[in-house]
């Protein structure tokens, strides 16, 4: 087989494999192993060295250990159950090869008698004689076994030997590819080819060497394909062209002066540059990242005002729907009435619904307000312009094509996220869009005071509450569970609720996951009237909802969550003028980690350098608290450990959109990296 550039052989089947039918085929699936290419990825974890030969009378117990024997003698018993026997020897002793279920004819071929074989496994021993029992590693070519040979996180059913034998086939078959990277790219990783690089990956004395020029060449082509896929994607929205909206930035400076705050420096930088993509003639594609309180939405707004007046209509997506209320009612008091806003719930009735519907398709409603529900495909819009959705950071790359294509060639998007996150883990997730941040808050913000209470302590804490709710103030309680669990000894908002109902009568309300929405949105619009002075809950609190006069908030089991998701529930506090406390409430027994992401929260209102150390500490997969969808797709390449290749790979697609170089030399690198699904006109 001609295998140089063939790199459809590794995207091909498994079962194009010698040895590979479809049961391996279907065991190797569950372990997400899909073709020949992703086995080159489930890397070894450690090697058994059969290398050396021993001398049977040199032999230890226990031990595994590789021998040349000479086989003399078959004992095949006819009594069921006992195990078949060959009497081995050398010239130093004798030694069994014990066989359990194996078939005489099978013995005979792999241990004829009067030849020398090699025999490798691990020695007992039994009736003062050195045995093997049921050896794997039995051959004439001494050569197949004196070798150190890997040990793999096995799939069930496939044995080391069986998997060995697989790799070792897709090694030797490894297409010798054209390179696709330039010089002064490849001297970082002393010019090794990436066939070369594979073949010592997995070498057995290669087992961990991160830091070594064959582990990093391939780390750095897994960033850069993710960004070469992304600059792509930006290249080809770029190319559509729209109809650029006209607008005098007057409107939006009469809701400016109008506001009770000034806009920070940050603020007015990110308006700018969404204002300059909304009239040029390129779609605009970008993400509006800012920390908590930052004042994203009325950025947001300020460029829906802007797109308004330029005649088209505009679509705002929020993940709740008391979320999506609160902008709306947001842009009902600063937006000028003539203005027509509508915002469409899953509780609106029929009626309402299909009248706000054909309103929205007749172009007699400037801006809409819900969730997910106003993109199903009967909602049609007429003249839609610009699309802007709240803290949908679960969206992957084919997920935001899809939204900007929908939208239609004149239809700008706004994504918006208030979790701040590392610039390597930007450059991951949102490589594909424009980026603007707002990292300044605003000066009425005052800082959040955050201290640690062990759960002990509670009356301290009662104490504090008692006194703050006296003040007019009100207080989340947040617990990691919604009932107590037998399995996890972690605080319940049931349980806490009835605790702080006796102490708290007629002033403390429950919300957790399960509440049906129709009670959530009395709950909270309860909450926001102040009428009740405590709200118990989970971390659904999590999302954006301001509540100004709620100015404490005590989460329980703080140890339990990350950093970026303590910093994002402090955040519901501090929305008003008074001063914000957060109490971190934990067990004695917390972990060296726990007491490091603690004490940074309690230093730190800074949700960018929050997330920084949180990626140190957690790692990158989880960096937002949970596994956020496709956030850890690769096999090699970490945020933290390779920070360098990251912006080496920065700087090099850089270089390639600026010279505008034809980039179908990479053709191999997008297929094999599993993206060319997302751009298909690559090459």
């Amino acid at each position: 087989m001609n295998i140089k550039r063939n790199y459809k052989y590794l995207l091909s089947d498994l079962t194009e494999l010698k040895g590979v039918g479809l049961k391996t085929t279907n065991l190797l699936k569950r372990k997400k192993i899909n073709n020949i290419f992703d086995l080159l990825w489930q890397l070894p974890k450690s090697y058994t060295d059969r290398s050396l030969s021993s001398k049977i009378i040199d032999l230890k117990v226990g031990d595994i250990q590789t021998v040349n024997i000479i086989p003399k003698k078959y004992s095949f018993p006819r009594i069921r159950n006992l195990p078949n026997r060959v009497l081995c020897s050398d010239e130093t002793g004798n030694i069994d090869c014990v066989f359990f279920n194996s078939y005489e004819g099978y013995i005979k071929k792999i241990l004829p008698l009067g030849k020398e074989i090699t025999v490798s496994g691990k020695i007992s021993f039994f009736k003062n004689k050195y045995q093997l029992t049921n050896p794997k590693y039995v051959s004439e070519n001494s050569s197949l076994i004196k070798q150190k040979h890997n040990t793999y996180s096995l799939t069930e059913g496939i044995s080391e030997k069986a998997y060995n034998k697989i790799i070792n086939q897709i090694l030797d078959k490894l297409p010798v590819l054209d390179e696709w990277h330039p010089n002064h790219v490849l001297k970082n990783f002393d010019y090794i080819k990436w066939n070369d690089a594979i073949k010592e990956l997995h070498k057995p004395e290669n087992i961990g060497n991160y830091k070594k020029n064959f582990y990093l060449r391939l780390v750095f082509d897994e960033i850069f394909s993710t960004f070469l896929v992304n600059s792509e994607i930006r290249k080809n929205i770029k190319k559509l062209k729209k109809k650029n909206k006209i607008f005098s930035e007057n409107n939006q400076n009469m809701i400016i002066k109008n506001l009770d705050f000034s806009l920070t420096k940050d603020q007015k930088k990110s308006l700018k540059e969404i204002n300059n993509d909304l009239s040029s003639s390129t779609k605009m594609f970008r993400l509006l990242q800012g920390d908590v309180g930052s004042g994203k939405t009325i950025v947001a707004l300020l460029a829906a005002l802007n797109t308004i007046y330029s005649g088209f209509q505009v679509s705002l997506m929020a993940p709740t729907e008391i979320l999506a209320k609160q902008h709306f009612n947001l842009a009902k008091n600063i937006f000028p009435r003539n203005i027509n806003l509508e915002f469409i719930s899953g509780k609106s009735n029929y009626k309402t619904k299909k009248n706000i519907l054909e309103k929205l398709s007749n172009h007699k409603i400037d801006i809409i307000f819900g969730t997910h529900a106003i993109f199903q495909k009967k909602v049609t819009y007429k003249k839609l312009g610009l699309i802007i959705i709240d803290e949908q950071h679960k969206f992957g790359v084919n997920q935001r094509k899809k939204l900007s294509d929908k939208g239609g060639k004149n239809c700008d998007v706004l994504l918006m996220t208030a979790t701040p996150i590392p610039r390597t883990l930007t450059m991951t997730l949102y490589g594909d869009m424009d980026i603007s941040i707002i990292q300044e808050k605003p000066k009425s913000r005052k800082p959040i005071k955050t201290f640690s209470k062990l759960e002990s302590n509670i009356n301290d804490v009662i104490k504090f509450i008692k006194k703050e709710i006296y003040l007019g103030n009100q207080v989340f309680w947040v617990c990691p569970l919604i009932e107590e669990s037998k399995k996890l000894d972690h605080s319940s908002v049931t349980t806490k609720f009835e605790y702080l109902k006796r102490l708290f009568p007629n002033q403390v309300l429950l919300l957790h996951g399960k509440t049906d929405q129709e009670e959530k949105e009395i709950i909270l619009k309860q909450f926001q009237k102040n009428q009740f002075k405590i709200l118990v809950s989970t971390t659904i609190i999590e999302v954006g909802i301001d509540f100004p006069n709620a100015n404490v908030i005590i989460i329980e089991n703080a140890n339990k969550f990350g950093l970026s998701q303590l910093h994002q529930l402090r955040g519901r506090v501090g929305r008003g003028d008074k001063s914000s406390t957060c109490i971190l409430m934990f067990k004695s027994n917390l972990s060296e980690n726990a007491k490091k992401r603690i004490n940074i929260l309690k230093e730190s209102n800074d949700g960018f350098k929050i997330s920084e150390e949180d990626m140190k500490i957690r790692g990158f997969g989880d960096i937002l608290g949970f596994k956020q969808s496709g956030i850890k797709n690769f096999k090699l390449a970490d945020p933290i450990q390779n920070h360098d290749l990251f912006i080496l790979a920065e700087n090099e697609i850089k270089r390639i959109e600026q010279s505008n170089q034809d980039i179908s030399k990479f053709k191999a690198l997008v297929k094999l990296y599993d993206r060319a699904d997302v751009i298909n006109d690559i090459v």
